[in-house]
């Protein structure tokens, strides 16, 4: 029997929970730098009846990414992507969040557009911090949009000398995500695809935990005690919202960013989160 055939970028627990909810009739190519990341995740799929192949793959190398498609259509058609790989201001330096989160995954979704068959849908993993910053004039938020990817990080607004810090680096690449997504829609749309953004706020993940643990863990810790959920999420809710915009229910949803945030974004515009200026 054939299968449709599904790239799952980043093999971590919101990437499983999402192939996990929706993967169960396809084939599944999952890839992680740590490769043996992908076969501990791909083995648990496999034992509980999915069909996943463990892949190794850089996400800021185009070539990498050309080798998980070419991957990927050894078993068909591709029709679906998931992005969730990705690196966190506590995880690694500017640059590596600008290559990895910024220009990888303008690339990704470059390349994906090439191939993505008819009827297919992806989305990527964004985050609230693209909505934390101060907003960007249209010219900038035009060029994170629009400017060839090998081009990205000659931008002015990415220059070493114009980011403050990791945590500046991760709200850039993040707000970048949100524009190329909005941009590459159009062009999977002349292929009959769809692509969308996911922008959780904190998650329970290993990732999260590093920031718990890291310099901001008290910042992170506040920001979910006094959002108006009053907790943090959990990757199957985020594997809720995929499930929507991968599916026929979202068939009317292409190039947007669902913030599923627990209302961290609006108590810190509006609420007890609000900075002091």
């Amino acid at each position: 029997m054939k299968k449709d055939v599904m790239i799952v970028t980043g093999a971590g627990q919101i990437g499983m929970a999402i192939a996990r909810r929706i993967g169960f009739d396809k084939k599944i190519i999952l890839g992680d730098k740590n490769v043996k990341n992908a076969e501990s995740i791909g083995k648990t799929m496999n034992d509980a009846g999915f069909d996943v192949v463990p892949f190794e793959m850089d996400l800021s190398s185009r070539a990498s990414i050309r080798a998980i498609i070419a991957k990927a259509k050894e078993y068909g058609e591709i029709k679906y992507l998931v992005n969730a790989a990705g690196v966190s201001p506590s995880q690694a330096p500017v640059e590596a969040i600008l290559a990895v989160d910024l220009y990888g995954t303008a690339v990704l979704l470059e390349e994906m557009g090439k191939v993505i068959a008819e009827g297919g849908a992806g989305v990527t993993i964004s985050s609230q911090s693209g909505w934390r910053m101060p907003q960007l004039t249209p010219e900038e938020d035009r060029q994170l949009a629009m400017t060839p990817s090998e081009k990205l990080l000659d931008l002015d607004i990415l220059k070493p000398e114009n980011i403050k810090d990791t945590l500046h680096a991760y709200q850039l690449a993040k707000r970048c995500n949100e524009k190329r997504v909005m941009y590459e829609c159009v062009r999977w749309g002349e292929r009959g695809a769809r692509l969308n953004a996911i922008a959780p706020g904190i998650i329970v993940t290993p990732l999260a935990v590093d920031e718990f643990n890291g310099p901001r863990g008290e910042f992170y810790q506040n920001m979910f005690a006094k959002c108006p959920a009053g907790r943090p999420g959990t990757a199957d809710e985020m594997a809720n919202i995929a499930e929507l915009l991968m599916g026929d229910t979202g068939a009317f949803i292409t190039g947007s960013t669902f913030l599923a945030d627990g209302g961290a974004t609006a108590s810190y515009y509006y609420g007890p989160l609000q900075p002091e200026f």
